[in-house]
């Protein structure tokens, strides 16, 4: 009698239903969120749910998105950068210093601000590679020293913690418009800045889902030493996500200088914990490894609809710190029930 041989079956090619393939994405718990919150608020706000007051959150929800999901790219790759939100502040301030004290025309200072941010990225990438001292330490001394750039070096130029006068500068109309403007949609005005968000979001999911860069960002974050056993440019991957965080928060510093003319030195200053939540609450696990780019941009959008929400309720605005609270809480309760079922199915 002849017994068929057994064939083991291999988990990557095993099949996976729908469900469950929704229920393990990272970006479950943020999508349960952001409906939760958004019926809440219109149920109770005409406002909130008209065209304008969609326009009104999108809008915080933009430029908090678009640091938010660099964060989250460099948290999956096992990092963090305490030094995001006030380098928004130093990028918008060499953009109006540079462009009102010194004659720069505005494109020239906007390079000028992007080769600064780049540099710094470059030197917290490679102090956390060559050092192997904790991201947190490194950049939270990186915060430290631009703070003190900042706010010294504009007290030392204009007297005061702020500098203005963006709009008189050569190039100053066309930069607003490709970066801080507004487009008309069914007679509703946008900001510019939505579609900024919408494509570094888009850009930085095509990274993590199709490309080999993905893969390493993915591997380091969940293992180092085995993604270096294979092969995988540990090093060169974070030192890349450090710099990528650098050039977000170049794009918000100068979108936001655009925007207002003018940039107070101490901007910027307590955001990157904001950003942080955003990601955790889009999925990403504070151990790395874990997490995707829309879940992070559903976690601002969740941030600017409370924001907005509890103003146009009517309510105290310090009711919105507690928000930050309750829903960082639950999405890291969220996210480890995802990821302990998403290890279940996997075995």
């Amino acid at each position: 009698m002849t017994v068929a041989p057994t064939v083991s079956s291999d988990e990557r090619i095993s099949k996976v239903g729908l469900a469950r393939r929704l229920l393990i994405r990272p970006e479950l718990g943020a999508v349960v969120g952001l409906i939760a919150v958004f019926v809440f608020f219109a149920a109770q706000s005409p406002v909130f749910r008209s065209p304008a007051g969609i326009a009104n959150w999108l809008d915080p929800a933009a430029t908090l998105g678009i640091m938010a999901v660099a964060i989250a790219l460099l948290m999956i790759g096992g990092e963090f950068d305490l030094s995001a939100g006030v380098l928004t502040g130093t990028t918008g301030l060499i953009l109006v210093t540079l462009a009102t004290r010194y004659g720069f025309d505005v494109w020239t200072a906007m390079l000028a601000g992007l080769v600064v941010a780049l540099l710094i990225g470059l030197a917290n990438g490679l102090i956390v590679t060559r050092t192997r001292l904790p991201s947190f330490i490194v950049t939270l001394g990186t915060f430290l020293m631009l703070q003190g750039i900042n706010l010294g070096v504009t007290k030392a130029l204009t007297g005061t913690v702020q500098v203005s006068g963006l709009r008189r500068a050569a190039g100053y109309e066309t930069a607003r418009t490709i970066f801080a403007g507004t487009i008309e949609i069914g007679g509703t005005s946008f900001r510019v800045a939505i579609l900024w968000w919408v494509f570094v979001t888009a850009a930085a999911t095509w990274v993590l889902m199709r490309s080999r860069a993905g893969n390493w960002i993915f591997a380091v974050g969940g293992n180092e030493q085995a993604a270096r056993a294979v092969g995988v440019p540990a090093a060169r991957t974070k030192i890349a996500l450090f710099m990528t965080t650098a050039v977000a928060a170049w794009l918000v510093g100068s979108i936001l200088a655009l925007r207002y003319t003018s940039v107070q030195a101490n901007i910027g200053i307590g955001q990157e914990f904001i950003y942080i939540i955003a990601a955790v609450i889009g999925g990403c696990l504070l151990t790395g490894g874990y997490g995707s780019a829309i879940g992070a941009a559903i976690g601002a959008v969740i941030f600017g609809m409370a924001d907005k929400g509890i103003v146009f309720l009517g309510w105290d605005a310090d009711w919105f710190k507690f928000f930050l609270g309750a829903m960082l809480l639950l999405a890291t309760l969220a996210n480890r029930l995802v990821r302990r079922y998403a290890e279940e199915v996997k075995h």
